[in-house]
């Protein structure tokens, strides 16, 4: 949930790169960070494990300027991919404002895309949320890989596999590239801070 402070006029929000593991979130926050450098108001953290995977999550503040007379903070996080972190992922979500879904169109890890989607599903159920009405978008990440003949799933597929459903806008990306980030971070935030000045009404 948004921090509302409104004799500063001040707007925070949380947004959530949630996945599979090694799916690219990380990937995603470290593009944001060099990119968007004047965005940024604070240092990066992050935990890895040995597997180069994110342990616990990335922390990425942003300031967004004015909108409608107040100060917008946005932070970003990630959420460990890995199955025994569930707890940690469940954690990392409450409080968010808004979610990017990164999907790995690798092929071998169709499943891990579906198991993933479910997973977050039912942790937003647990707070209260439903997937279907929270600030959602889906990024088909790793489409790079198709160049290097890697087998990777087509859109079609992993639009049927995650938004049949769903039907929220989803974008083509390659994280290592930049390709698709900014697009697919930039829907969210503008999808996030609608759904705050509906709730809110800070304009008034």
């Amino acid at each position: 949930m948004a921090i509302f402070n409104i004799q500063k006029r001040e707007i925070e929000c949380k947004i959530v790169y949630y996945g599979p593991g090694r799916c690219g979130k990380t990937t995603n926050l470290e593009y944001i960070f060099k990119a968007f450098k004047k965005q940024v108001t604070g240092e990066m953290v992050s935990v890895d494990t040995e597997g180069d995977s994110t342990l616990f999550f990335d922390f990425l503040p942003m300031g967004l300027g004015k909108i409608n007379g107040c100060d917008v903070r946005v932070q970003i996080f990630t959420v460990p991919g890995q199955q025994k972190y569930s707890s940690t992922r469940k954690l990392v979500l409450k409080g968010l404002d808004g979610v990017v879904f990164v999907a790995d169109s690798l092929a071998v890890r169709r499943e891990k895309n579906m198991l993933s989607l479910k997973d977050l599903q039912q942790n937003l159920k647990e707070y209260g949320q439903s997937i279907t009405r929270i600030p959602l978008v889906l990024q088909y990440n790793k489409r790079d890989l198709a160049d290097e003949g890697v087998p990777i799933m087509s859109v079609e597929q992993m639009e049927r596999d995650l938004n049949r459903q769903l039907k929220v806008k989803s974008f083509e990306a390659s994280a290592t590239r930049g390709t698709g980030v900014g697009k697919t971070l930039q829907e969210c935030l503008k999808q996030t801070l609608i759904s705050l000045h509906k709730e809110l009404q800070w304009a008034k």
